[in-house]
């Protein structure tokens, strides 16, 4: 059976300095640190949410409340990191558990990226849609964005390495978007062309980050249960 987040069961095993009370209750405090980085992605899933909303509406209201709301997203990744270092200095843990720490560290980070990524397209409200050429394709973006994340938090959620493994091949899809958004901001003409260019470009970049940050998510699953190196490629960038 692999090693998951849900077997962190050491009782037997003595504390760093040989005292067997540092190890009481390490299961319950690893598995409140997975429910409180579920938690972290449920918010950034939100942002994500008021992202397509002001991608298809360029609502002001649900921009500034975007922008407010990534604070709690960033104090809560100072508050989990934190608690990580504390676990990794008084626990010292091995085996699954310190990759589980380590993916932790890891995933926070991805998750606050595509947090920033999520605003910089809200950042664009005011230019937001753009003509119905290029919003098309940036609306198809944003689905598989939001739908790559979806997927790449269950599959955390559930711990189910075969959902995390879609995850790479589906990303394919954003790529060939992207090129065709280039296609069509190449031939972009009349009034207003270089800065609707601009935006979409921008707006596009984006999108496309945060599809590729939900992929790293997932090699980072694979890693976490497997102890396998090489999914760890993904995250050299």
């Amino acid at each position: 059976m692999s090693e998951t987040a849900s077997s962190y069961n050491v009782p037997e095993q003595p504390g760093p300095v040989g005292e067997p009370g540092l190890r009481v209750g390490f299961s319950d405090e690893l598995d409140q640190l997975r429910l409180q980085l579920e938690v972290m992605a449920v918010r950034v899933g939100e942002a994500l949410n008021r992202m397509r909303t002001v991608l298809h509406t360029g609502d002001i209201e649900v921009a500034e409340a975007a922008i407010a709301a990534d604070d709690d997203i960033d104090a809560m990744v100072v508050s989990l990191t934190e608690r990580c270092y504390d676990l990794l200095r008084l626990q010292a843990p091995v085996a699954s558990d310190l990759r589980f720490i380590v993916s932790v560290i890891r995933l926070l980070e991805e998750l606050e990226r595509i947090g920033d990524l999520s605003l910089r397209v809200v950042k664009q409200a005011d230019m937001l849609p753009l003509d119905p050429g290029l919003f098309d394709t940036l609306s198809e973006m944003a689905a598989v964005a939001q739908g790559l994340f979806k997927t790449a938090i269950a599959a955390w959620s559930k711990q189910d390495l075969d959902l995390a493994c879609t995850l790479a091949t589906r990303n394919r899809v954003m790529d060939d978007h992207y090129s065709t958004l280039m296609q069509k901001i190449l031939k972009l003409e009349g009034p207003g062309a270089t800065q609707r260019a601009i935006t979409a470009v921008l707006v596009g970049r984006a999108l496309e980050r945060i599809a590729d940050h939900t992929v790293i998510v997932g090699e980072r699953l694979r890693y976490m249960i497997t102890a396998d190196p090489a999914y760890l490629a993904s995250e050299i960038r």
